[in-house]
């Protein structure tokens, strides 16, 4: 059905795990089961769900492991770890390589339904308020699009299409505006390494969005040199 939600869920505990997917599906989810991270990920690369529910504890690759990838791919798609690990320093590595939610086992599975309701609504709402203006125009991250509407009234307005790169390069840039965006970070985050290779990739992608912002004179990418750039406007 095309109103269902599309879930990865990655346990390598086979009971639990078509407990899990049983029990998500009669509630109208679409749910994708691994037994590993390696699978999950080559996975999720194909059927792009709308969340992710982890393990933690996985063979070939453990879910912290699994999401640190997947952030390299996807900035925005929810995750909700699983484990049974209940120490503090567990649950901030969790939260700070990306994860959204931690669900610790035991679990009762309407409580992992809300959270899953709880995240999936405020990604939607993310995406509906990610149309930013930046100078005279109208950036659309969710659709990769820039519209210059310089009188605001939609007269002469001109819409560019952006690259997926393109598009999460200035959405970094726009969240950093009037401040360095640090060159390795967007280097890891948007090309997996920071080597001299992405480096020039990178370089020449700004250029791109230099150009394709030029419309307006006030709007600036400067290369701060030896720690990254600032978008100004």
């Amino acid at each position: 059905m095309d109103n269902q939600i599309s879930i990865l869920l990655a346990e390598d505990e086979p009971s639990l795990g078509q407990i899990i997917k049983e029990s998500l599906e009669t509630r109208n989810f679409k749910v994708t089961l691994c037994v590993n991270g390696e699978e999950a990920l080559n996975q999720f690369q194909i059927i792009k769900p709308q969340i992710l529910v982890l393990d933690v504890m996985m063979p070939k690759k453990d879910g912290f492991t699994l999401a640190k990838e997947i952030r390299l791919q996807d900035t925005t798609v929810p995750i909700i770890f699983l484990t049974a690990k209940s120490q503090t320093q567990d649950v901030v590595e969790g939260f700070s390589i990306g994860g959204n939610d931690y669900l610790k086992k035991p679990f009762s599975m309407e409580e992992l339904i809300v959270r899953i309701h709880a995240l999936i609504d405020r990604s939607s709402l993310q995406l509906k308020t990610k149309i930013l203006p930046i100078g005279k125009f109208i950036f659309n991250f969710p659709k990769q699009t820039l519209l210059f509407n310089p009188d605001g009234n939609g007269e002469d307005s001109k819409l560019k299409m952006l690259t997926h790169r393109e598009a999460h390069l200035l959405f970094h840039l726009y969240n950093n505006k009037n401040e360095v965006l640090d060159r390795s970070f967007i280097l890891k985050k948007l090309w997996g390494n920071d080597d001299f290779f992405n480096a020039r990739s990178m370089d020449v992608f700004i250029t791109k969005l230099r150009k394709k912002l030029s419309l307006d004179e006030n709007i600036q990418i400067v290369n701060v040199r030896g720690y990254g750039y600032k978008l100004i406007c």
